[in-house]
């Protein structure tokens, strides 16, 4: 798929794009271009991959018109770059509305102009049925991305939606072992909360599938495993060796989910089951084409994906912190 081809990353600074573009550079593509802001992350970046395929463009996905040069020749868009963070979308929900919103219709306004073969979207958990503005820019950005279908153009949209990746910038693993390793302590906004968990590696061979065999318009749901985050936080402890941790409860934060669904049950009527790696939520407008192509799968049974269900046991957690690198 992506053998000779030209691939824009939006936002390909962070721990996604990090790792979207080693998987990448692995398929022999003709070049991968990184757009963001982030001019110290592009540098750092260089530096790492020292591969001449690899090219930087500092911009921001509010531009369009920077946007639209930057997508020129190119074959397929990964956009990731938003505003992720719940708190600081919460107390600037503005600036927010512009990165996530606006920047995303930008972001398929430069692809069709450019007649890009793909467009893919990523998304996340809190998207589905959202109680904070985070949650509610990204859903407006999915609705966006499956509109885009309609307007029958040259570029197929497609969006993948996933939960927590374990290691991202600002991801409670570094933040737990940080308390545990300077305070004995771990601070916890609620000791019954849970949250779907995959590792990056993980992430992006799912992202890849979507990409391949998606038909444009759906979203691509990944199946994650579930942790209760206080069972997380004993395991590391216990691998850091550190006895009597002490808990501290701080309150549910505004916008913030004890528990976090992957689809509603809103959602649930249009959900398929595609195989044991991931589900495709169709929507409810008409794409040509689209539920002809998903009629042979089984709808789900569940009306609601939630991270309550099917909990890991502290063994399993520790196998997947070993996966992903955490752990020796």
């Amino acid at each position: 798929m992506f053998k000779g081809k030209r691939i824009l990353i939006t936002g390909g600074t962070g721990s996604w794009g990090h790792e979207l573009v080693k998987q990448l550079l692995e398929k022999e593509p003709e070049e991968v271009v990184v757009y963001s802001r982030n001019e110290s992350g592009q540098v750092a970046m260089k530096r790492h991959f020292d591969d001449k395929r690899l090219k930087f463009v500092i911009g921001d996905i509010r531009d369009k018109e920077a946007l639209k040069d930057a997508c020129a020749g190119m074959h397929y868009v990964y956009h990731l770059a938003a505003l992720k963070h719940v708190p600081v979308c919460e107390e600037q929900p503005l600036e927010a509305l512009k990165t996530n919103v606006t920047g995303t219709q930008n972001v398929i306004e430069a692809a069709i102009e450019n007649k890009v073969e793909k467009c893919i979207y990523i998304s996340t958990d809190k998207a589905a049925n959202p109680s904070n503005f985070y949650g509610m820019t990204k859903a407006i950005g999915e609705k966006l991305i499956v509109q885009a279908n309609q307007l029958r153009t040259d570029t197929k949209f497609i969006t993948v939606r996933g939960g927590n990746v374990l290691g991202t910038n600002g991801s409670v693993i570094h933040l737990f072992v940080k308390q545990i390793m300077e305070n004995q302590e771990i601070g916890i906004t609620d000791l019954e909360m849970t949250r779907f968990f995959l590792t990056i590696q993980d992430a992006i061979t799912l992202l890849f599938k979507a990409s391949e065999e998606a038909v444009g318009g759906e979203i691509f749901v990944m199946v994650m495993p579930t942790c209760k985050i206080m069972d997380l936080a004993d395991v590391l402890a216990e691998e850091l060796g550190a006895k009597d941790i002490r808990v501290k409860e701080l309150g549910v934060r505004p916008g913030e989910k004890i528990h976090e669904i992957l689809y509603s049950e809103y959602e649930s009527a249009n959900t398929v089951q595609y195989d044991h790696e991931y589900l495709v939520i169709l929507p409810t407008i008409d794409i040509p084409g689209l539920k002809e192509a998903y009629a042979k799968y089984p709808k789900v049974t569940k009306p609601l994906y939630v991270s309550s269900d099917g909990l890991m046991s502290k063994a399993e957690i520790r196998e997947l912190l070993v996966k992903g690198r955490f752990l020796p």
